[in-house]
């Protein structure tokens, strides 16, 4: 065995640390970071799980929403087309029906495919120049016109030019205004009147 001098020392075991500094060390192992990081994934997880839940619960009720106010809208259409339907009906079967007694001639069709509406029309307007002292020989549908009548008069050469979308006795009054002033002025015979026009009456 050599002997040691007093220079030499002996090598010296290191020191732990103690436990009181060991608790306080910031120092945490790796486990416990990767815990906290999966616990705020999954609460993060979570509140956007939650906003999403919330959109669609916001979405239906919207959805929903527009849906039954689309239902509703058309119920209320439905409903007040047939009131209006119904109003139309009362009041054409509250009106007075005309038969006519003067020719019907269809250039289009034949006479038993002319309307009932039509011939109510032709009968009134018929009724409203025997009022005023004419008397009507015939009523002629021109094939290719929309809505529209002619009508001829005793002692007239030419034809009378109505339309159905007015009133009878307004057009009849027109052509009253229009015979008359060809009268005055010494005109006998013409090609037609026509009195289709509101205020405005031609002739050729």
């Amino acid at each position: 065995m050599g002997i040691l001098s007093k220079k030499e020392k002996p090598e010296q075991a290191p020191r732990l640390a103690k436990r009181s500094l060991n608790k306080k060390s910031k120092l945490k192992i790796g486990r416990a970071i990767v815990e906290k990081r999966e616990r705020l994934e999954t609460a993060s997880e979570r509140a956007a799980a939650h906003k999403k839940g919330k959109r669609q619960r916001v979405l239906r009720i919207v959805g929903v929403t527009l849906a039954f106010l689309a239902v509703f809208g058309l119920i209320f259409v439905l409903v007040n087309s047939l009131s209006r339907q119904e109003t139309t009906e009362t009041v054409d079967a509250g009106a007075e029906s005309y038969k006519p007694t003067i020719d019907i001639i269809d250039e289009a069709t034949s006479q038993q495919k002319i309307s009932e509406r039509m011939k109510n029309y032709i009968g009134q307007v018929e009724n409203d120049f025997r009022d005023l002292g004419y008397m009507p020989l015939k009523a002629v549908i021109p094939a290719g016109a929309i809505r529209e009548v002619d009508f001829y008069l005793s002692g007239w050469s030419g034809r009378i030019k109505m339309t159905i979308d007015r009133d009878t006795a307004v057009s009849v009054e027109d052509a009253d205004r229009m015979l008359r002033y060809l009268q005055g002025i010494g005109v006998s015979e013409f090609e037609y009147i026509d009195v289709r026009i509101e205020g405005k009456g031609y002739w050729k």
